[in-house]
């Protein structure tokens, strides 16, 4: 039986305005030391408590995290999206061995910050819509923008662009990976499961 987590948790947070968060970054630039990160290092988005391994690339000014079935939706008059991340394509949250990583998607919502218009060589372009998420790396919770976009097929699921880098001060060594000092705290797959499923029944409490 295939388990569906609906993790909407999007309505109850209180996203920035673009100028709102320029300004906010900037203080973080100024205020934050510069830190040296490893190309790739794990990462947990705080909100689903979700771990991933995420590359960390000085050739992408946007971020992006691997979803499926994105689509575009209205919400009090304003543009949201909703997306699919099933666990089964990359495998890094860790199991107590009681589910398989197949039977966890986690659905979510969030408003749309932005659209990129993807161009590639000999296919069509590609619309990609940009949401804000919160995420903690190094021991150390982040926000930034994150295109959406179907990563399954590549190593990571998460990649870190520049504009993270610039924001938050941080550096890169591309000759080693996994090099944070400090961890993030993450739970397991069973873990992960159970809070999503309590999350849509207080979901489901609160709109009825």
């Amino acid at each position: 039986m295939r388990f569906v987590n609906r993790a909407l948790l999007a309505a109850a947070l209180a996203f920035p305005s673009t100028m709102a968060f320029s300004a906010e970054s900037d203080t973080k630039n100024v205020e934050r030391p510069p830190e040296t990160l490893g190309f790739v290092e794990w990462v947990v988005m705080q909100d689903t408590s979700l771990r991933l391994k995420a590359r960390l690339d000085t050739g992408a000014k946007t971020s992006s995290l691997h979803a499926v079935n994105v689509e575009p939706f209205e919400k009090d008059g304003e543009e949201w999206v909703s997306f699919h991340i099933p666990l089964d394509d990359h495998q890094d949250q860790p199991t107590e061995g009681e589910l398989d990583h197949e039977d966890v998607i986690l659905e979510l919502e969030r408003p749309v910050e932005r659209t990129v218009l993807i161009k590639r060589k000999g296919a069509p372009s590609q619309k990609r819509y940009v949401v804000m998420m919160d995420f903690c790396i190094a021991g150390t919770t982040h926000t930034t923008q994150f295109s959406l976009t179907d990563r399954g097929k590549f190593s990571y699921p998460a990649l870190l662009g520049r504009r993270f880098m610039r924001d938050d001060n941080i550096l890169i060594d591309s000759s080693d990976g996994f090099i944070a000092e400090r961890e993030c705290e993450y739970i397991s797959l069973e873990e992960l499961a159970k809070k999503h499923a309590e999350n849509v029944i207080e979901e489901t409490d609160s709109d009825s």
